[in-house]
């Protein structure tokens, strides 16, 4: 059979993480062209992959170059315009998380998309990461007996891209860049249920200099099943990544570390190269990671995408999932701002620019 092409939307570090992925593991796609805001660096994307063709306009791009899927590894205000311009340029369209910046944002990309039958794949990788996949399976064998709690934490010391610390381009702070995870995870583990209220409390503690975003949260979040979730996200721990889950049930638990059961604990005297990821050096003691993008998600996630446009599947995440997770931000920054628990679904989302708003009340 002939390969799926594909384009891919940006040349940072999560598209690095797809472009490992889809050369290592996603055979059966072809990755015909690569777009940058900045012209060298997509050439420079391009000569390191080994990719055709590299633009800096997007119009020009799906108009010369045939494919069917498009993936967007862009930053988050972003999303919205090159999903747009995808889906009416008849590709299927895959979104790194979150979703959009806005609710409305969100349900135009979905709307859109359904009326070009195209697919709106919303690229949340704990879903596929195999050892949290295990724990899944598991649960649903009833290893732990009736769900009662989840917990899910992410926390390193902060992004890598200046972009994600502006709430205009990122639409806030850790919550809109690793809460989502945890939200997505607790829907994804309940079998996608309602959440029924959100409480959050934020602050900023490590980043004051550089964002008014929020660096610090917790949240706990409410599901019409009974279940209760709790996440835990941070961009004030040093070290490098940390991603755990806890899961409760009232016949046992389960817990799981995602990077440090696949590592090597390493002491170094003068340091070494990469360790992993958001690992700002690595003299002394260090969990040196081994296949992390494989160990994360990522090609599961991909291949599992590419093959719901290749033999005409539903997605097992889609945008309505991606903008679930945005509603329960939405929640989660409104509950920081007034100090108050939530109530979902929101029935009447307010209009914002940005998620944050409701934070900071701008």
């Amino acid at each position: 059979m002939e390969k799926t092409k594909v384009i891919l939307l940006g040349t940072g570090f999560i598209a690095h993480i797809h472009m490992e992925s889809y050369q290592r593991f996603v055979h059966d796609t072809e990755i015909v062209a690569v777009y940058g805001r900045n012209l060298e660096k997509a050439r420079e994307f391009a000569r390191q992959y080994k990719i055709p063709a590299a633009y800096n306009n997007i119009d020009e791009l799906l108009e010369k170059e045939d494919a069917e899927v498009v993936d967007i590894c862009l930053p988050n205000y972003l999303h919205h315009e090159m999903c747009l311009k995808a889906a009416f340029a008849m590709k299927h369209v895959i979104v790194e998380k979150p979703l959009a910046m806005t609710l409305e944002q969100a349900d135009e990309m979905i709307q859109v998309c359904k009326s070009r039958g195209r697919k709106l794949m919303y690229a949340e990788e704990l879903c596929f990461a195999p050892k949290y996949e295990r724990v899944r399976e598991m649960v649903n064998a009833g290893a732990v007996g009736d769900l009662y709690m989840l917990k899910q934490a992410e926390k390193h010391d902060g992004p890598h891209s200046p972009w994600f610390y502006n709430k205009e381009t990122s639409g806030g702070g850790v919550m809109m860049d690793m809460g989502c995870h945890a939200l997505a995870w607790f829907r994804w583990m309940t079998g996608k249920a309602q959440a029924v209220s959100v409480y959050s409390d934020m602050k900023t503690v490590f980043h004051k200099e550089i964002t008014d975003c929020d660096d610090n949260t917790i949240t706990i979040v409410e599901f019409d099943n009974g279940v209760m979730g709790i996440a835990e996200d941070s961009w004030a721990k040093p070290g490098g990544m940390d991603d755990r889950i806890e899961v409760y049930g009232n016949k046992g638990v389960s817990y799981a570390d995602l990077f440090r059961g696949n590592s090597a604990l390493t002491y170094s005297k003068d340091g070494y190269g990469y360790a992993m990821e958001k690992a700002g050096f690595t003299q002394g003691w260090t969990f040196t990671i081994f296949e992390e993008a494989f160990n994360q998600g990522y090609p599961q996630e991909l291949s599992h995408f590419i093959e719901c446009v290749r033999e005409d599947k539903t997605p097992a995440v889609t945008g309505e999932d991606g903008r679930a997770v945005l509603e329960m931000i939405y929640a989660a920054y409104i509950s920081a701002g007034t100090g108050k628990k939530v109530k979902l679904p929101l029935e009447n989302p307010p209009k914002v620019k940005y998620p944050i708003e409701l934070f900071l009340g701008e």
